[in-house]
């Protein structure tokens, strides 16, 4: 876990707490301590971080996004 300092976006230089990946998630303890999760550790343990964290900060949604220059390859 990592100390809350700033909540931003995440970067690609958070990493996953559990395994080392991109954190595409931030879950802030009521110790304030941020745990910083994979879109995959996340969903395997979601529904008990919803119980314990005072807040949960969610960019999984950017994993669907294609990078402008994957877009521009494919045509």
């Amino acid at each position: 876990m990592t100390q809350t300092i700033a909540a931003g976006p995440l970067t690609a230089a958070d990493r996953c707490d559990r395994c080392g990946a991109q954190a595409y998630v931030r879950a802030t303890m009521t110790s304030g301590y941020d745990l910083l999760l994979c879109a995959h550790h996340f969903r395997e343990n979601e529904d008990r971080l919803r119980e314990v964290a005072v807040s949960i900060y969610d960019e999984s949604e950017r994993l669907a996004e294609v990078p402008p220059t994957a877009a521009l390859e494919e045509r």
